[in-house]
């Protein structure tokens, strides 16, 4: 119960000791102390480390709180608890210390910190008294005195403090009496007293039981025998020169040193008066540090004296005289410290593995700097010996932190070895060094980056489906996934919904792949924004241009615009007048090529000529003018195969058939293609084809007039709006530029004007300009028109694809503005030179407008003349002079020219244009229609 009260109280001071602690532990930064029993079972709680070092339970997993002392305590990760994990000797901890502690380290990392923790052990009555013998031989000479006293082996007990051994005792006897006496140490050792002088006659010897007994609760006890035999008188003791015996001896002394000489008299003579040494009570361990000489009293070293594992030694030594009598001293041996330790390095935690964006001052490593040595020997300073971006800061006592001291970068040094050394301060000093290599992580800190700035790829139209056009790639100096690069296509100039039609790029390989067949005259080039990027988190990207010339080949043959044959394939003719001089400009073949540069320049050639003398051929220009003048005996009527080949390897060619009839006059003519029968039905057809015409037409006008009157009813307003529908009712004819007007094309489209009170159809075409299209809603000059047909019914060019695709001629093969022909015959295109293939589009455009309105006015004026009327053989009545065909020359305006072409022929050879100069009239095929 006593026991049980005082460990009740011991705990009582603990739980104080702990709470005033923890009241103090955010004001001071010492170690955290506990005070715990010894031999408490495993798990058994010391205290809470967290709530003592400031932290939360929840940080716990985060900061992942630890000790270094895992033999005995370990933290718990649920409640921060500081629990035993291991057994807890005090004794074999501490051994006879009167204060027994344990110190280690907490460590936290996030940020990582080290704390000092001390540990009180307390001592517990676990060891009872021990006696080195079982029992104890004594010989007392018969004559000693009473009160002599006797000297007795001492017990030994592992517990310290109120635990240890406290008294011994002695069975009750006549003779003898016991008393506990202290050595200088503070061990207890027993002394028999003798009370009663014995009497070896009446009894020779005598048996005593010794007991020693601790100060536990309850107390613990041993006992040993005394076998005292009684023998004659020896009546002096032998004696010390001193009690103590003081030495110092340095550490690491080589064997057989000698350490000191004890020395004892003896008053007696004799066999009585030789003293023999001997250790009293020495435990084995000094026994193997220490030799004694029992003739001597010499101490010398038998082993290896270490200051840190043991810096004193008290030696007890007993001088034994030839009879009974024993005499006791002790022997106090200090060993002094020699600088014989090197510094340890310890690596308490580290990262191998640093990521190059760590910011400064991030810890790395946590190291222990410990000295076996003391004083002096013991201090340690710690440096880093290479040029690292790292540096050592001491955190506290023998504890350092590695930390950055300079921005990392992995692309320019991947890994550090680091080397720590650790030096102290003894005479000389000692040292040791310590390596690890320190890795850099990689961050996705770089882009990639592209080996050229932009790119261009040149390739040739008709190229095969899936082909290599260009390669692009990129660079990034990162690792793994933050240096894996990914090719794209984030951006064109192509529409977004055709893109995936015309290019795509691997992915890894940065291949750009056609994925159909380019055509130049459709697309000559186009521009890319591929885009490298990075498989890092956050990814990284760099964009690059890439442009797509595609090359021309020569995959379009020439078309001939001009002459055109008719719908049934008949030729047109051209006349002449007689009288034409040499050089007078008959007409001009007009062809254009799809292609571009070389492939497109055009020569024009003659393949067969019913006369090769009589007429010339332009190499470039295409034009066909008279060679000399034309004599009695040559034919009217003449016939030339033109040949139209451009630049490319190899040419590509076309063909134009030209009818050619000198005459002064359309009736000269006429009789010839009189001659030539057509077909009883043909005039009925074309007369059944313009009656529905016209039927049609009529409808849509009707129509027209009554959408018009309801939407001006409406919108009072709108008047301008509705053009051609106006109260004039006569709209200005003009040119209206197509929106998909490109370099190359003929973006022409004519508003004709029809007089409805007028017997004669009658065309207003208005002089065009390529550049500005007037307004939409001009009206036209004639107030007295009584319908304007607007410009989308009578829109025309040469060809959509043409208009649409034809790519632009080279600038190198163009003229200048002063080369730039006038109207037909007025300028002699140069034969060797460039010439723009386009420059009569206008021409046939007037052409072709011209015979669809010739068609539509005979029509009209036919309808009610009776039979024989209708068709288009009435033309060439002998009634119909050449005034009902116009000049198809007059009022075209040619782009790039000052001139209008208004009877050129004429005006060019300075005479009153012939009869049929510059008309074109149908071959026989056409008049059978």
């Amino acid at each position: 119960m006593q026991r049980s009260a005082r460990e009740t109280k011991r705990m009582q001071n603990q739980v104080l000791f702990l709470f005033l602690l923890s009241l103090f532990c955010g004001a001071i930064s010492q170690p955290v102390r506990y005070s715990i029993l010894e031999e408490l079972a495993k798990g058994s709680r010391v205290g809470n480390l967290a709530k003592d070092l400031g932290l939360s339970v929840q940080e716990l997993p985060d900061r992942k709180l630890r000790v270094s002392a895992e033999d005995y305590f370990s933290v718990s990760t649920e409640s921060g608890d500081l629990v035993v994990s291991g057994r807890i000797d005090r004794e074999k901890i501490c051994g006879r210390k009167s204060e027994c502690v344990l110190e280690f380290e907490s460590v936290t990392e996030n940020p990582m910190n080290i704390f000092h923790v001390i540990v009180a052990i307390q001592d517990i009555n676990d060891n009872a008294p021990r006696f080195v013998a079982n029992d104890i031989e004594l010989e007392i000479c018969e004559s000693a005195l009473p009160g002599t006293k006797f000297p007795l082996d001492s017990a030994q007990d592992a517990d310290v403090e109120s635990n240890s051994l406290r008294k011994y005792t002695i069975n009750p006897n006549q003779h003898f009496s016991l008393s506990t006496k202290e050595s200088p140490d503070g061990s207890k050792y027993p002394e028999l007293l003798l009370e009663k002088a014995l009497d070896r006659e009446h009894q020779s010897s005598h048996r005593l039981i010794l007991t020693a007994i601790d100060g536990g609760e309850p107390p613990l006890s041993s006992t040993t025998q005394i076998h005292i035999k009684v023998t004659d008188a020896n009546d002096n003791a032998p004696t010390f020169s001193q009690d103590t015996y003081r030495v110092s001896l340095h550490e690491n002394m080589p064997l057989g040193t000698s350490v000191l000489r004890v020395t004892a008299t003896d008053k007696d003579e004799g066999g009585n008066a030789e003293i023999t040494y001997a250790f009293l009570n020495a435990p084995a361990s000094t026994s193997l540090i220490f030799s004694l000489n029992p003739n001597t009293g010499d101490i010398t070293t038998n082993g290896t004296l270490d200051f840190e594992e043991k810096s004193r030694y008290v030696l007890g030594v007993e001088a034994k005289d030839g009879g009974v009598h024993t005499a006791h001293c002790n022997v106090e041996i200090e060993i002094v410290d020699e600088n014989d330790n090197a510094p340890e390095v310890t690596f308490m935690s580290f990262s191998s593995l640093i990521p190059e964006d760590s910011s400064l001052g991030t810890v790395v490593a946590l190291i222990k700097v410990r000295d076996r040595d003391s004083g002096q020997n013991g201090l340690v300073s710690c440096f880093i010996q290479e040029d690292v971006p790292f540096k050592l800061e001491s955190t506290s006592k023998n504890y350092y932190k590695l930390v950055i001291d300079r921005a990392l970068n992995r692309e320019l040094t991947p890994e550090y070895n680091v080397t720590i050394t650790a030096t102290d301060k003894g005479t000389p000093p000692l040292s040791a060094s310590t390596t690890i290599t320190l890795h850099v992580g990689d961050v996705n800190d770089n882009a990639p980056v592209f080996q050229q700035a932009a790119y261009v790829a040149h390739v040739a139209e008709n190229n095969a489906p899936g082909a290599s056009i260009a390669q692009v790639s990129a660079s990034d100096p990162d690792l793994g996934p933050n240096g894996q690069v990914a090719y794209s296509i984030v951006a064109s100039d192509l529409e977004p919904r055709a893109l995936a039609s015309y290019v795509s790029v691997g992915a890894q390989s940065g291949v750009v792949y056609a994925q159909r067949a380019f055509d130049h005259e459709q697309l000559r080039a186009f521009a890319l924004t591929l885009q490298a990027r990075d498989q890092g988190a956050p990814a990284r990207g760099a964009n690059v241009s890439l442009r797509v010339l595609v090359g021309d080949r020569n995959d379009n043959a020439p078309r001939v615009l001009h002459p055109a044959p008719g719908p049934d394939g008949a030729a047109l003719l051209d006349t002449v007048p007689r009288a034409a001089e040499p050089g007078y400009l008959v007409t001009k073949v007009v062809a254009v090529d799809a292609d571009a540069g070389h492939n497109a320049w055009l020569s024009y050639h003659v393949l067969q000529a019913s006369d090769p003398g009589l007429f010339s051929l332009g190499l470039r220009t295409g034009e066909v003018r008279t060679a000399r003048a034309l004599g009695d005996r040559d034919a009217a009527r003449h016939r030339l195969l033109v040949a139209v080949r451009d630049g490319g390897q190899p040419p590509l060619s076309a063909t134009a058939t030209l009818h050619l009839v000198f005459a002064d006059s359309l009736q000269e003519v006429l009789p010839d293609l009189q001659d030539r029968p057509a077909p009883a039905d043909a005039q009925a057809e074309l007369q059944f084809y313009l009656v529905v015409a016209l039927a049609l037409v009529s409808v849509l006008f009707l129509l027209a007039v009554i959408l018009a009157i309801a939407l001006r009813l409406r919108h009072s307003s709108g008047r301008a709006a509705w053009g051609c529908f106006q109260s004039a009712l006569g709209s200005k004819a003009g040119p209206v530029v197509q929106p998909n007007y490109s370099e190359g094309t003929v973006p022409y489209s004519y508003n004709l004007c029809v007089a409805s009170h007028s017997a004669k159809a009658e065309f207003n075409f208005l002089n065009v300009t390529p550049e500005v299209a007037p307004p939409h809603d001009l009206l036209c000059d004639d107030p007295s028109l009584d319908v304007c047909a607007h410009d989308e019914d009578l829109k025309l060019a040469y060809e959509p694809s043409l208009s649409t695709h034809q790519a632009p001629p080279n600038t190198d093969w163009r003229f200048s503005q002063a080369q730039r022909p006038g109207t037909s015959g007025s300028q002699n295109g140069d034969e060797t030179g460039t010439w723009p293939n386009n420059q009569f589009d206008t021409e046939m455009l007037q052409a072709m407008i011209l015979a669809s309105a010739s068609e539509a006015a005979d029509g009209s004026s036919t309808l009610g003349g009776g039979a024989g009327t209708m068709g288009l053989s009435a033309r060439y009545g002998p009634q119909f002079t050449l005034q009902h065909v116009p000049d198809y020359r007059q009022n075209v305006y040619i782009p790039g020219s000052n001139a209008t072409l208004t009877n050129a022929a004429g005006k060019r050879d300075g005479k009153a244009p012939a009869g049929g100069n510059g008309n074109k009239k149908k071959s026989g095929k056409k008049e059978k229609k």
